[in-house]
């Protein structure tokens, strides 16, 4: 999809689609254990992308977050508010959490740096995708782990006290922390979602149909 063709709130709506992603694979790795790979690869390739041409080309395409656009699009209309709560709790939290990120230059600059010298494994990622998420938890741990506001993940402690799942869950926080700076970059606000909601909804369904998905 050419980035000429996409208006500033349909890429507000990838980057947020991003953020929810992420928020969505949190919720389900800490509640079963188990994450879609491609998925998670599309969230944990966004970290590595720091010059990108086009919105889109920081998840690998659009479909590289399509179940974010589901999820975003189910959400917004309403569907099963109970099952996606703490869905929406990590959306929200993430976003608080990039308002502490992008406050602290400091901590940015190290954390790009860090990311730059992770980036090899990356480009390796199917074949060591817990080496990948370690690196990114460590990264994680070091930075916004620090900082007062938390994000608490609610699951099975079966699952949470994993150390592959806990690094896994602390990179997609980075990740989605990741999409929330791009999202606010592109003009997203908290207040966006209260009054553009609709506008964020038609866009998220639309480009779910253009991926073939509802």
């Amino acid at each position: 999809m050419d980035q000429r063709s996409l208006s500033k709130l349909e890429q507000q709506t990838i980057a947020l689609a991003g953020v929810t992603q992420c928020a969505r694979l949190v919720d389900q790795i800490s509640k079963t254990g188990s994450f879609p790979l491609d998925f998670l690869e599309s969230s944990i390739h966004s970290l590595f992308e720091f010059e990108p041409e086009k919105t889109d080309e920081i998840y690998g395409g659009v479909a590289g977050v399509k179940l974010g656009l589901q999820n975003l699009s189910s959400i917004l209309a309403n569907h099963q508010p109970g099952e996606a709560s703490d869905v929406v709790r990590y959306v929200f939290g993430i976003l608080h959490l990039e308002r502490k990120f992008s406050s602290n230059p400091s901590m940015m600059a190290l954390i790009h740096s860090r990311l730059q010298h992770a980036k090899f494994r990356s480009e390796h990622f199917a074949g060591h995708v817990n080496e990948v998420c370690h690196s990114v938890s460590g990264i994680y741990q070091d930075t916004l782990s620090t900082l007062k506001f938390r994000i608490k993940v609610s699951g099975s402690p079966e699952h949470l006290q994993n150390p592959q799942n806990a690094d896994i869950i602390r990179a997609l926080l980075l990740a989605g922390v990741r999409s929330a700076h791009l999202w606010r970059q592109l003009g997203g606000r908290r207040w966006t979602l209260l009054f553009q909601r609709k506008q964020i909804l038609k866009h998220a369904l639309s480009l779910s149909r253009e991926l073939g998905v509802v």
